[in-house]
């Protein structure tokens, strides 16, 4: 008689999106690197962004994704529906139950939540609560080095009762970033409840993502028809305020020997893609992409990189060891000032306020000599390899608790 193979590690990994791609290629990556791994899961990727279905050829065999109705967040912080013209109830509502449902069929062993405890405007909670009576799924919260200034932390957490549902939900907290930079649990004096919880993976190598980089589309740079030396790239995140950056690049003086490459993002409002192109049709040196799925493969090719400062833009920065001239966001939140700041102090990368950004600044940096960047053991960038540990560790929590007394 046949036997039923075991069942295979089910591993969810969920983004709320809101600003930009950030949540989504983190959790791609560690998803990729979970499946490839002696673990061997099937991994279930919930996100908000549809271009997740441009990732699909990169998903190893056992990886698929569950896209939701996209949201966006404002400069005011506020979240609207990004595509749908309902009510952002009836959307988070919408969410929630695609949520719920994909967990009950998956049945995770393992889920691992992006930024925020009870996902966008609550909407986990009821899958929390499923998960949470049926026992089997062990649940993680994965955060980025830096969330925001301390007040602004206690404030939103006691808002979303964010403790609360950590304290109910949670076995473990993963940081993927260095205490050595930004110790959030000296910074935010979390209680005890919390900071047990905690563990410092260290910042997320992106040079992981060469492995599994899908060359269906061709390769980004072939497509630019620039020359394989002295390009500086700029990029924007996913676009949706990167506006007066990229201006400033495309009307900034190249040096005589360099070519530009400016990566809108897919959310960079239409009438501004459209000025830069106009811009780059009369600059045979200048270039303008709007989306490619894995922007590594540009910056691998840069000599300089001007870019905002999202975790995953500042972690290829310094993965790939490239001088880089730093522009980050300073609301909603302003975790992007106080991680180019702490990095700045350190002379890993060059910081400018986005007040004093404009194409003579720029064209200034150009002209810099800027020495190597050397790393030289300054931050951890091991976070990849300890994750699958990490797993491990989670999952004999539960078979402890489920042996008998």
């Amino acid at each position: 008689m046949a036997t039923t193979p075991p069942r295979k590690l089910h591993i969810a990994l969920y983004s709320p999106g809101t600003v930009g791609l950030g949540h989504m290629r983190r959790n791609l990556l560690i998803a990729q690197v979970l499946a490839e791994s002696a673990l061997q899961s099937v991994n279930l990727l919930i996100t908000e962004a549809r271009e997740a279905s441009a990732f699909v050829n990169s998903m190893p065999p056992g990886m698929d994704c569950l896209t939701l109705p996209g949201l966006s967040k404002g400069i005011d912080g506020v979240c609207r529906p990004r595509y749908l013209d309902l009510p952002l109830k009836e959307v988070i509502a919408m969410r929630a139950r695609a949520i719920r449902a994909a967990l009950k069929q998956f049945k995770p062993d393992l889920l691992i939540v992006d930024n925020l405890p009870r996902g966008a405007y609550r909407e986990l909670d009821p899958a929390l609560k499923l998960l949470k009576a049926a026992g089997h799924t062990r649940c993680v919260l994965g955060l980025r080095d830096v969330l925001d200034e301390p007040w602004s932390v206690h404030e939103a957490w006691l808002r979303w009762k964010n403790e609360a549902a950590i304290r109910e939900y949670y076995d473990a907290i993963w940081v993927y970033g260095d205490p050595a930079i930004y110790n959030m649990v000296e910074e935010y004096r979390f209680p005890p409840s919390i900071a047990s919880k905690i563990h410092f993976v260290g910042y997320l190598d992106q040079r992981r993502r060469g492995a599994f980089i899908a060359t269906a589309g061709g390769d980004p740079f072939e497509q630019l028809s620039l020359p394989t030396h002295g390009l500086i790239l700029c990029t924007v995140g996913g676009g949706q305020d990167g506006d007066r950056l990229a201006k400033a690049f495309s009307e900034a003086q190249l040096p005589a020997d360099s070519c530009g490459a400016i990566l809108t993002g897919p959310f960079m409002p239409a009438a501004v893609y459209d000025q830069l192109r106009r811009r780059a049709a009369a600059n045979p040196r200048l270039r303008v992409l709007k989306f490619v799925n894995e922007p590594t493969v540009l910056m691998r090719h840069a000599d300089r990189v001007v870019a905002m400062g999202g975790y995953n833009t500042v972690c290829e920065v310094l993965s790939l060891g490239k001088r880089a001239l730093i522009v980050p966001r300073v609301g909603p939140r302003r975790e992007q000032y106080i991680r180019a700041e702490r990095l700045r102090r350190l002379g890993l990368i060059d910081m400018l306020k986005g007040e004093e950004v404009n194409p003579q600044a720029l064209s200034e940096w150009f002209k810099r000599d800027l020495s190597p960047l050397e790393i030289d053991g300054r931050l951890n960038l091991n976070g990849l390899d300890r994750l699958p540990a990490l797993v491990e560790e989670v999952l004999a929590r539960r078979r402890q608790t489920a042996l008998p007394p």
